[in-house]
């Protein structure tokens, strides 16, 4: 408060026009980018530790069971008898239903 008031008597009213966008894209920071940023950290960390046998749902929606790790990509069973190849940045997360 006090350093608004001096921002006040020294003519710093070019800085005080700025100031409410400055807090907003604070606000924004807060509330938006870093839970975001935490998700995808979660998400990099829970693919790095996929191994086989793990229930995956892709980004369109497969959900199927890792057969083969490799260094780029999954090989994944989604029914009896289809094998699909799928990179690593398609897995959207851990099949929720296989821990119940």
């Amino acid at each position: 408060m006090i350093i608004i008031l001096i921002l006040f008597q020294i003519g710093g009213s070019g800085l005080l026009q700025f100031l409410p966008i400055i807090l907003i894209f604070a606000v924004f920071y807060m509330l938006l980018i870093r839970p975001q940023q935490k998700r995808q950290r979660e998400l990099q960390q829970t693919i790095s530790e996929l191994k086989a046998g793990d229930r995956i749902v892709t980004t369109g929606g497969v959900i199927g069971t890792i057969t083969t790790v490799k260094d780029t990509s999954f090989l994944i069973r989604s029914a009896d008898k289809s094998i699909l190849e799928i990179a690593r940045t398609s897995v959207a997360g851990i099949d929720q239903e296989e821990k119940k």
